[in-house]
Order: C-alpha cells, then structure tokens, then sequence
C-alpha cells in the first residue's frame, strides 16, 4: 500500500465518456454508459474491495446510498488491476456490495479508462458532476468523504460529500476549498502508470 492523495482534476472539467459493465452483470447489456445517465447530480466513486481505508467508510457510503439516491446518481467505480490485486476482481465487488446493502451500481473499469480520464490517484476518491444548463456534466466537486481515516478518531459523517451534494441540490456551487482524499492508490496494470503517478496533490 502506497498512501496517496488526490491529484484534484480541476473543477469544471466536463464528464469524461464511458461506458462500463457492472460487477454483476452477466452480458453487455449490463453496462452503464455517460450518455444514458439522468440528467441530474453524478458521483462517482473510486472505490475496491481490500483497501482498508475503503473498508473504514463503506456503512457511511450505505449512508449516502440511502440519503441520496432518489435525487442523485451514485455510481461505484473499480479500477485496480485484476492483473496485480484479483482480490478486487468481480466476485469480490459483488461481496462487497451485497454485504453493505448497496444499490448504486458498482462498475468495473478494467482497462482504467475511467481512472485515467479522471486522474484518479486512489481509493476511496470521490467526484461530483452536476447539470451546467447546456446540456454537460461538470465537476463541482473532487476529494475526500470527509477528515476521517483510519486510526485518526474522527467520525465517518460523510461531511465533505455531504456538503457538496447540498449545495449542488440547492443549485449553488460547493465551497471551493476542498481537501484530497488519502488513500491506497490505484493499482496501475504493470507498466501503464499514467505520467501523474507518484505525484502529490
């Protein structure tokens, strides 16, 4: 585990296309695409099934799962290497997802396009999209779920996420100081690190 911090996409930056099968899915119609998304608030989460900072936020990510799923778009995003960590591979998504009651769907983004577009540095990352009136996706928000990691005592409230979402609901902008996630990061297939690999936020 290589402790790794958000390399913070700029705000603004349209949604990147894709379009991913779900952990789950047992045929290509069990994919979810960008340009078939609600026209409403996206987040996207960058998340695996070993990671022990994911591990220490996944009952609040149930939370969220179940405070703002009626009004925004949640999605789960793996995109660690199947090649370097089969732990994170599908059956093991699943599991997870079950075990926590999820009901977002849990993409899996083997090739690490998703990742890359989103110059995703680890796991957990979260990033929210929302509407900007001409018909595109924006980042509002890019960082952490809130100041609690493992070991450090603060409570895993969701506070960072949960502000952004509201603001973004009331149509207004988050605050635009936003702290990075930390995390493990993600694991890169052998030899394809993209070119920000190792860099600090």
């Amino acid at each position: 585990m290589v402790l790794t911090p958000s390399t913070m996409l700029p705000l603004r930056s349209p949604l990147p296309e894709f379009a991913l099968p779900m952990a789950s899915g047992t045929s290509d119609r069990d994919c979810i695409g960008s340009q078939h998304l609600p026209d409403r608030p996206l987040v996207l989460m960058l998340l695996c099934s070993h990671c022990p900072f994911v591990k220490h936020i996944e009952d609040e990510l149930s939370r969220i799962d179940r405070d703002y799923s009626a009004r925004v778009t949640l999605l789960g995003v793996a995109s660690n290497s199947w090649i370097t960590h089969p732990q994170d591979g599908p059956e093991a998504l699943a599991d997870q997802a079950q075990r926590n009651g999820w009901r977002f769907p849990y993409l899996l983004d083997q090739q690490q396009t998703l990742a890359k577009a989103l110059r995703a540095a680890c796991t957990p990352e979260f990033y929210l999209f929302a509407p900007d009136g001409e018909g595109t996706q924006t980042l509002r928000y890019r960082g952490q779920l809130d100041g609690s990691r493992p070991g450090n005592g603060l409570p895993v409230d969701g506070h960072d996420l949960r502000a952004a979402l509201e603001a973004v609901l009331k149509g207004d902008d988050p605050d635009m100081e936003q702290q990075p996630s930390i995390g493990c990061n993600i694991k890169w297939h052998p030899g394809q690190e993209p070119r920000w690999f190792g860099e600090t936020a």
